[in-house]
């Protein structure tokens, strides 16, 4: 077993409990629909997180060129992970015995998906730079774009609908740079 092998299934654990999670609210969701007042927003915002999550478990593949790991790489990738989790855990609260509004959920935990998208993007850098070698401009500005729309919808949530417009749209743009 290569260590790209080892390494990749703690990755495909977290990301595999990341998907679980996401299908398992919506689910939960689809469920409960005559107590919930759905809006579209919150479904995209849910999308694009799994976006993420589907994109960095195929680029992970590109990872096993990578041929002297170490456990700070190793670190990262798990942290990138984990953030990806919470963001998918926090993507769509589940509704409660009451009239879930997806709306106004998703302006209140989506903040808590919004952080965790953040420190994703933050991951970012250090995979492109020191893992795969990649010009270090695009590597940061790339990421920014990301960064600042997690930061517009933690800090104006009232614009969530038009983050989550930029945020799909931001999400299949990095699909095309990175598939």
């Amino acid at each position: 077993m290569t260590q790209h092998e080892y390494i990749s299934i703690a990755i495909a654990i977290i990301l595999g409990l990341a998907i679980t999670r996401l299908l398992h609210t919506v689910a939960m969701i689809i469920r409960a629909h005559d107590r919930v007042v759905f809006h579209w927003s919150s479904a995209v915002w849910a999308f694009s997180v799994m976006l993420y999550i589907l994109q960095f478990w195929w680029v992970g593949w590109g990872l096993r060129a990578v041929e002297n790991w170490t456990f700070q790489n190793f670190i990262v990738l798990v942290f990138g992970c984990t953030f990806l989790y919470g963001a998918a855990e926090m993507a769509l609260s589940t509704p409660s015995d009451d009239v879930y509004d997806m709306r106004l959920q998703s302006q209140q935990l989506g903040r808590l998906s919004a952080l965790s998208m953040l420190l994703y993007f933050l991951v970012g850098p250090y995979v492109n730079i020191v893992m795969y070698n990649n010009a270090v401009l695009p590597s940061v500005a790339v990421p920014s774009a990301g960064i600042l729309l997690m930061l517009l919808t933690i800090f104006i949530p009232s614009r969530f609908t038009l983050w989550s417009l930029l945020f799909v749209t931001y999400s299949v743009g990095i699909l095309f740079l990175t598939v």
